[in-house]
């Protein structure tokens, strides 16, 4: 396989939902009664994002890269974390084929904002639109999401090497 310049790689994130956080997910804020724990904004599918892009390009994972011990990282913008990763994307010498991504949530129902979720991770990878696909489904209230204690999400990422 020497000469192939394609990568790719999967990311998984889960945090908590707690009460006085916002919900952001794709960097949009949704309304809801609750939010995600975390050091960050905690949001899920641009972590997963993240860990995708990482992983494919063997650049380690997020806690590895923003460690949560990080005062400096304290309930920054998930967005910011996102251009990081797309820069040490760049300096390694890859570009971002396209993303795949699914949010795990009972609730609240999340189809309304995935088009301007799509939107934002383009736009802060700069990449285009039909780039990226995001989707929503719920557990059918079984697990850890389906209680409605958490929310999840899995991504696939395919980079190609220039």
């Amino acid at each position: 396989m020497s000469g192939c310049n394609l990568r790719i790689g999967h990311g998984y994130d889960v945090h908590r939902l707690a009460e006085n956080r916002k919900l952001v997910l794709g960097g949009v804020t949704i309304p809801y009664e609750k939010g995600l724990l975390g050091h960050s904004d905690a949001d899920v599918i641009t972590h997963a994002v993240m860990d995708a892009l990482l992983g494919a390009a063997r650049l380690w994972d997020i806690g590895h890269c923003f460690p949560d011990n990080d005062p400096t990282l304290k309930d920054i913008s998930s967005l910011l974390l996102l251009e990081r990763v797309r820069d040490m994307l760049k300096e390694k010498g890859f570009s971002v084929v396209n993303i795949d991504g699914t949010i795990i949530a009972q609730q609240p129902k999340l189809s309304p904002y995935i088009p301007e979720m799509r939107t934002i991770l383009a736009d802060t990878l700069g990449i285009s639109e039909d780039r990226v696909n995001l989707k929503a489904t719920t557990e059918e209230h079984l697990g850890f999401t389906g209680t409605g204690e958490g929310i999840s999400a899995h991504a696939v990422a395919l980079l190609e090497l220039n």
